[in-house]
């Protein structure tokens, strides 16, 4: 019995031990079971919901880019791409190896995706293919069901209605570098582009727009099951650019038969660029779609620089388009007047050296007025001897050489002035009064874009500061723009006078170097500068412009920069055409055709007509 009551005893402790330790389970369990469900169910609807639901960003479509009067020249169309998302794909190589057997997809394509895996979020689609075409598309949603983490994706590309024609102004869209990552998510989206150069560049911010939002609800293979919420994208600003589709189409054409030619047409009240040509070009849209290295190579390596805007960045000798600043600097500091006679006999002499005009056989006895209309070198060398270096210099600097006009686009370059304190700070010697000479027909260190050469014009005729611009505000209305209040250059309204009326004949009087080139229809007239800038040292009595037995790149370059109508001055047209020989002869006929068409238009005080139909008389042309 004693035994029996012992036996009892342990087996009653041991229940109630076991069932104290099941009581305490029981009892954390449910504790646990009320903290999951009813203290944090909260949070774990959320994370739950977080596993279950998706918030994706949205590109928003880029704004576009205008001209004066509201055509596209830089729109969005539709587009078909594949994408890879890093996180739902699993072996990233194989599935490229699917997608290869179904698309072209090159070795170039693969390292790209790759690469973009790598430096982008796993749950960031990434770009496999853009721009496929109906079949492609149809093969690949074939086969969507097996690759996991693949899908079509509707998107948009950029589209340049001109294609080459504006390359240089409007610039480009690209992909964006790993070094302008900054965080923001809308720049880490698959085949998102931002502005790389132009118009693109300069007011990307403003084209970008803001992202929308999708949340979707997933399974548990990352598939979509349905769109919960959609917040739209906001586009982007349409940008309103002051270039005329019509004249910056038909002033590319008319510069199609030079090999490397650049062209500024401007509104010389306003400042608006109508037309900026820079020939050859691109195609603005391989930069969108991604280039080849087959592309990149043959644009990079071309000898005529096609992704350069000359306009704006190319730098060169103005030549004899630089008189006219002389002129004006030499009347306004009254070291000559409109009636100093100067006498040309091919030469002048300064100490041992000599300094040849253009015309081997001189000039003869000249006014100012005649030495505007000849391009009398001997009469300019004596005035810039006159003036000196530190008054020519700061003439110039006041017609706009020198430094950057402030263009609303990048890559805009300053060009040259030289002065006494440029020449000791970047070679340590002193100025010498030769150079003044040769600074006194455009020569020498003078560099100057073509721009600039455009607005020096502008400024001369309006007696103001103009300043370019290549955007505006809105559309043309009705009734056109007044001029802009720039400051005036506070120079006497006469002395301009005189230059002008040189340049006038330039053009319009026999004798003048560009009188082959005038326009002939009444209230048309333009008048002008010619100028042929050497890139070389010319020998013997070689004449400007009669090199065609030299190599290309040592030829002489061709300019000439004109105003129009003479008798109320708003356009100005400057073109030069590289190593193309004699300015009149080569680059006064495109003026010509350019400034008698943008005058039939009139795109400065007139909206298009129906019956716009551009017509180019045929290059002929001879002078000085």
């Amino acid at each position: 019995m004693q035994r029996e009551a012992l036996r009892q005893k342990l087996l009653t402790r041991r229940a109630a031990l076991l069932g104290g330790a099941q009581a305490v389970l029981i009892a954390g369990v449910a504790g646990r079971m009320y903290q999951l469900q009813i203290l944090e169910a909260d949070r774990y609807r959320v994370l739950a919901d977080e596993n279950r639901i998706n918030l994706r960003l949205l590109a928003p479509p880029r704004g576009r880019i205008l001209d004066r009067f509201g055509a596209p020249l830089a729109d969005n169309r539709q587009n078909y791409r594949v994408v890879i998302v890093p996180e739902q794909a699993g072996d990233i190589e194989s599935t490229l190896a699917v997608l290869a057997a179904l698309i072209q997809l090159g070795e170039p394509d693969r390292r790209r995706v790759m690469r973009d895996i790598r430096r982008k979020h796993a749950f960031v689609p990434v770009v496999v293919r853009a721009n496929l075409s109906w079949d492609e598309v149809a093969r690949i949603e074939v086969a969507v069901p097996e690759l996991p983490g693949v899908s079509i994706e509707q998107g948009l590309s950029r589209f340049y209605p001109l294609a080459q024609t504006a390359a240089h102004a409007l610039g480009y869209v690209a992909a964006v570098s790993e070094a302008e990552l900054t965080g923001d998510p809308l720049l880490e989206l698959p085949d998102f582009r931002i502005g790389k150069n132009g118009i693109e560049k300069s007011q990307d911010t403003r084209l970008r727009g803001t992202a929308g939002t999708s949340q979707v609800e997933v399974n548990a293979f990352g598939r979509v099951v349905r769109e919960l919420a959609r917040v739209e994208p906001r586009a982007g600003e349409d940008i309103v650019s002051a270039l005329d589709m019509a004249m910056q189409d038909f002033a590319t054409r008319r510069c199609a038969g030079e090999d490397s030619v650049s062209l500024v047409l401007l509104d010389a009240l306003t400042g608006d660029v109508l037309a900026l040509v820079s020939s050859p070009g691109f195609d603005p849209a391989v930069f969108s779609t991604g280039l080849t290295p087959a592309v990149w190579q043959e644009l990079s390596t071309d000898p005529k620089n096609p992704l350069t805007d000359k306009a704006i960045a190319g730098v060169y000798p103005p030549g004899s388009t630089f008189k006219p600043v002389v002129a004006v600097a030499a009347l306004s500091a009254a070291v000559l007047t409109p009636e100093t006679s100067i006498t040309c006999p091919g030469f002048i002499e300064l100490g041992d050296a000599q300094f040849r005009c253009w015309r081997p056989g001189g000039h003869g006895t000249l006014r100012l007025r005649d030495a505007i209309k000849k391009s009398c070198d001997v009469y300019f060398y004596e005035a810039a001897r006159r003036l000196g270096i530190d008054r020519l210099a700061a003439m110039a600097r006041r017609f706009g050489y020198g430094a950057p006009l402030g263009l609303d686009i990048p890559g805009e370059r300053g060009g040259l002035i030289p002065s006494r304190e440029w020449k000791v700070a970047t070679t340590g010697q002193p100025w010498q009064q030769g150079e003044t000479l040769i600074a006194g027909i455009g020569q020498g260190s003078v560099l100057a874009t073509p721009l600039q050469i455009a607005t020096m014009v502008a400024r001369l005729v309006t007696g103001r500061a103009v300043v370019p611009r290549l955007l505006r505000d809105r559309v043309l209305q009705p009734g056109g723009d007044n001029a802009a209040g720039f400051a005036p250059l506070g120079l006497n309204p006469q002395t301009l006078a005189l230059v002008v009326d040189g340049m006038n004949a330039v053009v319009n009087e026999e004798g003048g170097t560009a009188y082959a080139a005038r326009i002939a229809e009444p209230g048309f007239a333009m008048g002008g500068k010619s100028g042929t800038s050497q890139v070389r040292h010319l020998t013997g009595s070689r004449e400007h412009g009669k090199e065609t037995d030299i190599p290309w790149r040592e030829r002489d370059h061709a300019l000439f920069v004109a105003f129009a109508p003479v008798g109320a001055p708003r356009y100005v047209c400057a073109t030069l055409v590289e190593h193309g020989g004699f300015g009149s002869a080569v680059c006064a006929p495109i003026v010509r055709d350019v400034l008698r068409e943008v005058q039939r238009r009139d795109p400065a005080r007139r909206l298009p007509d129906a019956d716009s139909g551009a017509q180019m008389a045929p290059a002929s042309g001879s002078g000085g």
